[in-house]
């Protein structure tokens, strides 16, 4: 199958080796997201496929996996579509980042840990709220089962 990359000329997938092309399918199940979801995030801006074979079909590498899991670890946290394409700019740009541009992107990125920790910190506050109030349920249960 041949394919044609974002940044190289054709390709030819193969086997499991590091630079393996999968199909949005395969994909999508690594992740645990829906292929909806995935589309859903190219068209956004998120996320683009490696490649894409002769008949259109996108073509995935464990880098564009790597790129979809952080967004779908960032999801359940509340950010935005615009805080995801942030972050992801950062990330993107700091393997490459000259120094004065490195500390800036790493001030970036401490800003989001610090709002990650706090929206973990809300998210475990309603699940304590939530598990006693499912508790309470459970005792009221069990104070009016009466045995048999």
């Amino acid at each position: 199958m041949s394919v044609t990359g974002r940044d190289a000329g054709p390709r030819q997938a193969s086997g499991p080796a590091p630079g393996r092309h999968m199909q949005i399918g395969e994909a999508a199940e690594r992740v645990g997201l829906s292929i909806r979801t995935i589309r859903h995030y190219e068209q956004v801006g998120l996320i683009v496929p490696s490649a894409r074979t002769d008949g259109g079909f996108r073509l995935y590498t464990e880098p564009d996996l790597d790129r979809l899991g952080v967004v779908k670890r960032m999801k359940p946290l509340g950010f935005t579509l615009d805080e995801m394409r942030d972050l992801l700019g950062v990330l993107d740009a700091l393997p490459t980042a000259e120094d004065d541009q490195r500390r800036a992107l790493l001030d970036r990125l401490a800003m989001f840990h610090t709002l990650a920790t706090t929206r973990v910190d809300a998210l475990r506050e309603q699940l304590t709220t939530a598990e006693g109030f499912a508790d309470t349920l459970r005792q009221r249960i069990d104070k009016h089962t009466r045995p048999d």
